[in-house]
């Protein structure tokens, strides 16, 4: 993950409620060895049709939007099933960014712990936003992450949440590995504290195989 504390870009609006992981990544596109070609999988059934032709009437397919790095979707967006395609074909198409009233919890974690930005402000401000960002002219959106705030290019102004943790992994570029590493010194500490309490679970495992090793 690359080290970021602001996101800017074009925001495509994204109006619809309770868009699942199925429908964000199809399953046909989820037979794959690595995380290759997810983009091409994005939205498919919305992005084309039946034919495999282009929506023209679907914002990502409209000139204004193509460039888009962020999505302002609508109320629990990334429910259904724990796919974790759903976040890297989103990432690999170029989104960076995700805002909308709400999210199906376990996306929600994928996705931050991912590098994924998922900001939840309220109804009525995810509303203004679409409104704003509709008008092809007016649809750059600035995230700063460090300020939790959500600004558009008319001025307009919206402040989010964003847990201390996860502010940081963004801000010094972690993953959850990454953010684990920040702790080794609490994580031996907790270790030793175990097995002075618990000696008899040390090694268990290797234990148990010797005894069937020597009863084989």
């Amino acid at each position: 993950m690359s080290k970021t504390s602001v996101i800017s870009g074009i925001a495509a609006p994204l109006p619809y409620s309770n868009l699942d992981t199925d429908q964000i990544m199809p399953k046909q596109f989820l037979r794959i060895v690595d995380k290759a070609g997810l983009d091409r999988g994005l939205l498919y059934d919305l992005r084309f049709d039946a034919n495999g032709e282009p929506r023209a009437d679907f914002v990502l397919n409209q000139p204004a939007y193509r460039a888009a790095s962020i999505l302002v979707a609508g109320p629990n967006f990334g429910c259904g099933s724990s796919r974790e395609h759903a976040v890297w074909g989103l990432q690999q198409y170029g989104i960076r960014a995700v805002i909308a009233p709400s999210f199906g919890e376990i996306f929600f974690f994928n996705a931050l712990n991912n590098g994924l930005l998922l900001v939840s402000l309220d109804p009525q401000q995810v509303d203004a936003l679409l409104q704003r960002v509709s008008e092809a002219g007016s649809a750059e959106v600035h995230i700063d992450i460090m300020q939790g705030e959500v600004r558009a290019a008319d001025g307009w102004i919206a402040s989010f949440a964003l847990s201390g943790r996860h502010r940081q992994m963004f801000s010094q570029g972690q993953d959850m590995v990454g953010a684990s590493l920040q702790q080794l010194e609490d994580i031996a500490r907790y270790e030793a504290g175990h097995w002075q309490r618990h000696p008899w679970m040390r090694d268990t495992a290797h234990r148990v195989r010797e005894r069937l090793r020597a009863g084989a």
